[in-house]
């Protein structure tokens, strides 16, 4: 019994510990990230990003969630413009099958081989932080992960992008003596 729990126990941690969405983050290095507290989204080009608008506004709510815990407040004389862009793909995956088992003529003992082909839709989500003094974009954090078409899992998906993402602001730039 004790095993059992164990075993549940450390497949939930494996479940946990891996993630199914990729995030890299870049920044520049002289940009002074600790007088950004407010931010704003760029309008235009919301309306320009080639997903549903219940998916614009999942991803908005998120980040609005996000900033939120990391102390920065919405305002309308913003420290900095929140740009956000979307790419879909369709990842291709070929798997070759082998079996083995019995048969007739040539074909005993092993089998042929089958080629197995999959698609599965995969997004990236890029937030860009554009200073607005300077009018330069100063951190660009992306997320690369499977998509769902199920409306019930979305919200989660979304969330676990944008929380990704923005795990990485801001940067932890290291001191250098």
């Amino acid at each position: 019994m004790k095993t059992l729990k164990l075993l549940s126990i450390l497949f939930i941690v494996t479940l946990a510990s891996c993630s199914s969405v990729n995030v890299n983050a870049d920044y520049d290095k002289n940009a002074s990230f600790s007088n950004y507290k407010t931010y704003a989204y760029m309008k235009n080009n919301l309306d320009n990003i080639a997903i549903s608008d219940f998916d614009k506004k999942r991803i908005l709510n998120a980040i609005d969630e996000v900033m939120a815990t990391k102390g920065f407040t919405k305002s309308e004389n913003p420290d900095i413009i929140v740009n956000i862009f979307t790419k879909e793909r369709e990842r291709v995956e070929v798997y070759q099958n082998y079996g083995f088992g019995w048969g007739w003529g040539p074909y005993w003992g092993m089998g042929m081989n089958r080629p197995a082909v999959t698609t599965t839709p995969e997004g990236t989500l890029f937030l860009d932080f554009v200073d607005t003094k300077t009018k330069e974009l100063v951190w660009q954090g992306q997320g690369t992960g499977y998509l769902t078409q199920n409306r019930d899992k979305k919200e989660a998906v979304i969330k676990e992008f944008v929380s990704r993402i923005l795990a990485q602001y801001p940067p932890q730039i290291k001191k250098e003596n």
